[in-house]
């Protein structure tokens, strides 16, 4: 039997975006493991009275149609012991089970992920704020990601589409079906530039999609090392993607508008609650991912950073630190260490006073 039909089986025996995702790998290890487990009636405990029932009533065969259907589509199916399945979703506890894919799948590693989002009614200074910072973002390598949704999610891609760049698109509907039917342009456009589009929903997914939109939100604010809020009310589904962003750890960062503005409350309380950084410039987002620009080099240059008595690993770390915080495993990727090797040398930056300790595990220079 084809390995992808037991991940199809898993999805609908625990349901789509399940809480519960996480646990049950661990508790099975993959899909067909679980699914050997049920069978053999092991029962984990978090599995609820529905999921057996859909356990003990559906086999992963019955789903062969849908690979058919996704032939069809042109939509690559992706699960977590694929390799080009975001790494950056394995930690998650509801990690999506089964990913949808059309365009290229090429850009879902390896790279620098920045979220960006924003209201689906923006106003001409969100939409300049959320181009311009787009196209420089994009401009200096990084992949940005958003929902492909009316509004500044469209600007951001299309931005990332003008800079002749990769941008990865996470749908609320099914992988054959592009919502808003305006953005089939764009979405054409993304894939021509080798970016992607994904979802969690399969070829003519039919159930209700009041909650789907809601639920891809956590898959923008996950695949972003950061998430910035271009402009944003204070009841929205922008609002939402922040709570996920805060709930996996990932710093945002929020655009600044007029207090007049309707449209900017939700940036400006953001920001005024401590829970967001100042969004003004890329060189903002490029700070906290270590990407600098080349006339603010200061804290990447080795000899300016260098602290005699350093180890080599710590004289790593302090090269790439710069004024704003930097979470450790941003640290880790822009100096090339793993974790431990970070860590240690955090304790010895600070004892050296080269470095200031911040909340999250974050760092920053001292000067």
């Amino acid at each position: 039997m084809d390995e992808i039909l037991y991940w199809l089986w898993m999805v609908e025996v625990l349901g789509y975006g399940s809480k519960y995702a996480g646990q049950a790998l661990a508790w099975g290890g993959d899909a067909r493991n679980f699914y050997q487990a049920l069978q053999a009636g092991r029962r984990p405990k978090f599995l609820r009275r529905a999921m057996l029932e859909r356990a003990g009533t559906l086999q992963p065969q019955e789903l062969e149609r849908r690979l058919a259907d996704c032939r069809r589509a042109g939509a690559a199916i992706l699960t977590p012991d694929d390799p080009d399945y975001p790494r950056r979703f394995l930690s998650l506890p509801d990690l999506p089970l089964v990913l949808y894919a059309t365009g290229s799948t090429a850009c879902l590693n390896d790279g620098r992920y920045v979220a960006m989002v924003g209201t689906r009614r923006p106003t001409p200074y969100g939409t300049r704020a959320c181009r311009e910072l787009s196209l420089e973002l994009a401009r200096q390598g990084v992949v940005l990601v958003s929902g492909m949704a009316d509004g500044l999610d469209g600007v951001a891609q299309a931005a990332a589409v003008e800079a002749g760049r990769p941008t990865i698109a996470f749908l609320g509907t099914p992988i054959d079906k592009t919502y808003p039917a305006a953005n089939a342009g764009l979405r054409a456009d993304i894939e021509r530039m080798g970016g992607a589009v994904l979802s969690e929903y399969p070829p003519g997914f039919a159930a209700k999609m009041h909650s789907t939109f809601l639920c891809r939100n956590r898959l923008i604010a996950a695949m972003g090392e950061v998430l910035c809020v271009a402009e944003a009310s204070a009841r929205s589904g922008t609002m939402n993607t922040v709570g996920h962003a805060r709930r996996y750890g990932r710093p945002v960062f929020a655009v600044p508008g007029s207090i007049f503005s309707r449209a900017s409350e939700g940036t400006n309380d953001l920001l005024r609650t401590g829970q967001a950084r100042m969004l003004c410039t890329a060189g903002d987002v490029g700070c906290a991912l270590g990407l600098a620009p080349k006339e603010n080099l200061w804290q990447n240059d080795p000899e300016e950073a260098s602290v005699p008595g350093l180890s080599p690993a710590a004289q790593k770390v302090l090269a790439v630190l710069g004024p704003e915080p930097m979470y450790l495993q941003q640290i880790c990727q822009a100096a090339g260490l793993p974790a431990p090797q970070v860590l240690a040398a955090y304790t010895e930056l600070e004892l050296a006073g080269a470095a200031i300790p911040g909340p999250g595990r974050t760092l920053s220079a001292a000067r």
